[in-house]
């Protein structure tokens, strides 16, 4: 009787025989398997539970195992005055490193210290999202020319920007909303402040990354 690493390898020979024997997979067959698997994309997805996609994104965000804090703003307007909440609660200067974003540039930021830039001893910067993952807290950045992939990880403090809008269910569905567009250099997919547990499995936050994440809920688009 073989065992389970045997029938693994001999059915691998099978398919590397019939292959060589000019005898290849149907690709009809193939792609009509792959969309029988997508056919139902919920039998494969768990269920984000009860709310709007911008509740179940700040419900998972906030949970203790991403462990990032979430502050709401009416409009992009009162986004500096949000910062400034933030600032003062951490006793922060009002210095940021801003990212280089219409959006945000745009934005009335009177009395704080701005910095086009960001470095490896920037305490604050501020960033815009381009997606939010409801499904599991993630934060989505696509790296150009007004989205420096740095401002990602050199902060001490990431505040970062997303409108309602731009928050999906399920990480297939930013995949959906990215098809035809330009693809850019760079993706990253950000869940919660860097962390790691190599050193005798104590979690310590900012290893490789900011220590601390706060996201800007604007929850008019």
């Amino acid at each position: 009787m073989m065992s389970a690493r045997e029938l693994i390898l001999s059915a691998l020979r099978q398919g590397n025989t019939a292959t060589a024997a000019g005898e290849p997979n149907d690709a009809g067959a193939i792609a009509a398997a792959a969309d029988a698997l997508i056919a139902d994309l919920s039998l494969g997805r768990p269920r984000l539970g009860e709310g709007s996609l911008p509740m179940l994104f700040e419900r998972q965000i906030t949970s203790p195992k991403v462990a990032a804090s979430l502050d709401k703003a009416a409009s992009l307007a009162d986004v500096p005055r949000a910062v400034d909440i933030y600032l003062t609660t951490h006793g922060l200067a009002r210095e940021i490193a801003l990212q280089p974003e219409p959006a945000l540039t745009a934005m009335d930021w009177s009395g704080y210290h701005l910095h086009e830039e960001v470095k490896s001893d920037t305490i604050v910067a501020v960033g815009k999202a381009l997606w939010g993952i409801a499904e599991t807290g993630t934060l989505v950045f696509h790296s150009g020319p007004h989205s420096p992939t740095l401002f990602d990880f050199f902060p001490l403090h990431h505040l970062v920007v997303i409108e309602a809008s731009r928050i999906l269910g399920y990480l297939e569905d930013y995949v959906a909303a990215s098809m035809g567009q330009p693809v850019p250099r760079n993706v990253n997919f950000v869940t919660g402040a860097s962390g790691t547990t190599d050193i005798e499995g104590t979690l310590v936050r900012g290893a490789h990354g900011p220590r601390f994440l706060h996201v800007i809920l604007v929850e008019d688009s």
